[in-house]
């Protein structure tokens, strides 16, 4: 039986979305991106942004927000993984950890796609 959802807190995708926001912070205090403060700063908001953007839609009041914001989040998804490519194409980040962390970007950005055809198909 799963557990029922109360709070944010409780959605595996906002959890994975801070794992993921943890491993960014981490990389782009590496090499070259500790230094490149537009990159790593476009890097941290995007990531920041998943998580933040599922907190605040389900914080809302109605389900159409509520997806609107997942809708941002997955946005957010695309543009770290966009990111990525640019800084492995600068060699801030080796080909191992571009495809790592782009996998785990594309991951949430799925699971945040299977959410919202949940929470569409819920009852209001």
């Amino acid at each position: 039986m799963k557990k029922k959802i109360e709070c944010f807190e409780d959605l595996f995708i906002w959890q994975k979305a801070i794992e993921f926001a943890k491993e960014i912070y981490l990389i782009t205090e590496k090499k070259g991106l500790k230094n490149d403060f537009g990159l790593k700063g476009q890097m941290r908001d995007s990531a920041v942004s998943i998580s933040s953007n599922i907190a605040e839609g389900f914080e809302r009041r109605s389900r159409k927000e509520y997806l609107n914001f997942l809708n941002f989040a997955k946005a957010s998804a695309g543009e770290i993984r966009s990111q990525l490519y640019i800084a492995f194409e600068v060699d801030y980040i080796d080909r191992s950890e571009l495809e790592q962390l782009r996998e785990k970007a594309k991951f949430l950005s799925g699971s945040i796609t299977n959410h919202m055809n949940s929470v569409s198909r819920s009852e209001s």
